[in-house]
């Protein structure tokens, strides 16, 4: 105990000297609270553009949600995000992470979905291939196929075109307006046609929508699977289609929809982000937890560290869940009444429940045999055959916390990425959807999360009966743990729902949604603002663009 304590008393002498050393050599334009990829990107703008940047992260690791971390002796993997698409890639090019050694390698089909022991879907590998799975099913939904694809493409150049632009902020009036207005014009020049898709993926829910294009369940299922997500929501709910929409905007190497793997694991991203960072001059802290954010004359001054160290700073800038940032680091008597009374309404639980599997060998499915590596190994592997079945999974989550028959999506990134695993052995991500972000009658995740894990277990082994057996050890992140390990409120992966009163300039709040806080001199630059949530850098870069603006 008295070699930690006096540890604990070098460690924070040395911050305070540091930060003395720093307030006195030159003034910090800018802190940013939280290391995750958001708050790496912002910093390096903003240190490109000659500010002095320093970034405060909590956990030994910088990266947020997107690290690579050892979970079982020999293997690593990405132990929260764990894919990569919609990482921008003028992100990409201005940070020159290709040239600081980040390595994406694409999945050879996109997902695989085994349904009964002797049926599967497969999903991706081309127009032509996917229309031939489709037409196993039905010869229509092939035949539909490439219009759909058009039609939802057409969309989604709409929301890559807002995504990299500013909300208006209603509080500026006729200016906001002729802002909204030009933001939206694009959508206006696209014809009827465009208009009524736009409409009704922002409205629909997805199965509403999917109905409307497809007759089979699996055909719809394979589709439906992204609107549920990151998303505590029924494929019935309406507003559910746009989150399908949300997750086919990304690209790999200029392919648009594709998916992919980092080399490294998602952790490769951010530590790539990191050596851009220090590159510029950028001071990043690791366990350098924040408990304050200080407040003077309606201003946002600087921070108080967990070990009582004051640092100072023209700009605060949060890459943290909103709610976590208002109502944990903010006195409540510094903010206007309306505003926390709207931040108490602000929706977070994503109802994903995460965990990684060291794996002596690769799953053996009953309908499609093989422990080899096959391109179905490298795909996301699905576990979700029906709208319906998602539909149940939803409501028994709601009722009981969690569902006897879960949605998984399962990858498998060793199949592609030797650095993961031991020769001959495999790490699995295991992305699982609708687990409640709060458990009622009292009960903590902390109890029932074996519980929940061994479901998840048994429900991919019944497709794969070799799965349960070859199982080395576990990392299991309930919702809670995704709170406490990674500061995502109630487990939400996206730092708040992604519904249409959480959207654009209403994100998080309206008159919010130009990533400046309510405090003079406080901005955010995380997935709680525009466009939200995934590892796509986007709230970082367009919230140093508008702090460059206030200069």
């Amino acid at each position: 105990m008295y070699a930690i304590n006096i540890h604990h008393l070098i460690t924070r002498f040395i911050r305070l000297y540091n930060n003395f050393m720093q307030n006195s050599e030159k003034k910090i334009d800018a802190i940013i609270i939280g290391g995750g990829h958001n708050g790496l990107v912002c910093a390096f703008y903003l240190a490109k553009a000659g500010l002095n940047v320093n970034v405060y992260e909590k956990r030994s690791i910088i990266g947020g949600a997107a690290v690579t971390e050892e979970f079982y002796p020999g293997f690593q993997n990405s132990v929260a995000s764990y894919t990569v698409s919609l990482l921008n890639p003028v992100v990409i090019k201005d940070m020159k992470l290709k040239e600081l050694g980040l390595e994406i390698v694409k999945r050879p089909i996109s997902n695989f979905l085994p349904l009964t022991d002797s049926s599967y879907l497969k999903l991706g590998g081309g127009l032509e291939r996917t229309q031939q799975e489709f037409k196993k099913f039905s010869s229509r939904d092939s035949e539909r196929l490439p219009e759909y694809y058009d039609r939802i493409e057409a969309v989604a150049d709409v929301l890559r075109d807002l995504s990299v632009k500013t909300p208006p902020n209603p509080k500026q009036g006729i200016r906001a307006a002729l802002n909204a207005a030009l933001q939206l014009w694009p959508i206006a020049t696209k014809g009827n046609q465009v208009h009524r898709d736009v409409y009704d993926l922002f409205t629909k829910s997805a199965r509403s929508f999917l109905d409307s294009w497809f007759e089979n369940d699996h055909v719809k299922a394979a589709f439906g699977f992204d609107a549920i997500v990151g998303n505590f929501a029924s494929p019935d709910t309406p507003g559910s289609a746009y989150v399908l929409l949300h997750h086919v905007f990304g690209e790999v190497d200029g392919e648009k929809g594709a998916w992919g793997h980092a080399i490294g694991g998602m952790g490769s991203i951010t530590q790539a982000m990191e050596e851009a960072c220090k590159n510029l001059g950028v001071n990043i802290f690791t366990d350098a937890g924040v408990n304050k954010v200080i407040v003077s004359n309606g201003a946002a001054t600087g921070i108080q560290l967990e070990d009582g160290s004051i640092v100072e700073a023209k700009k605060i800038i949060s890459n943290l869940n909103p709610k976590l940032l208002y109502k944990k680091l903010i006195a409540e008597e510094d903010l206007d009444p309306e505003f926390n009374r709207s931040m108490d309404g602000y929706k977070c639980g994503s109802g994903t429940f995460r965990m990684n599997v060291a794996l002596s060998e690769l799953p053996d499915f009953s309908a499609l045999p093989g422990k080899e590596i096959a391109e179905h190994h490298q795909s996301g592997i699905v576990i979700a055959p029906t709208l319906d079945y998602m539909d149940r999974a939803y409501i028994d989550a709601k009722t009981h916390g969690w569902s006897t028959d879960p949605i998984v999506e399962m990858l498998i990134p060793s199949t592609m990425d030797d650095t993961l695993a031991p020769k001959g052995q495999h790490v699995a991500s295991l992305f699982c959807q609708q687990f409640s972000p709060s458990l009622s009658d009292g009960r903590s995740w902390h109890d029932h999360r074996l519980a929940a894990a061994d479901t998840i277990i048994d429900t991919v082994t019944k497709h794969a009966p070799n799965f349960k057996e070859s199982i080395l050890g576990t990392m299991i992140l309930s919702p809670l743990d995704l709170e406490e390990k990674f500061g995502l409120i109630d487990g939400d992966i996206m730092h708040g729902q992604m519904t249409l009163d959480q959207m654009w300039a209403a994100r998080p709040l309206l008159n919010y949604g130009n990533y400046r806080g309510p405090l003079k001199y406080l901005y955010m630059c995380g997935s709680g603002t525009h466009p939200g949530g995934g590892v796509t850098g986007l709230p970082g870069k367009n919230a140093a663009r508008e702090i460059l603006k206030d200069r």
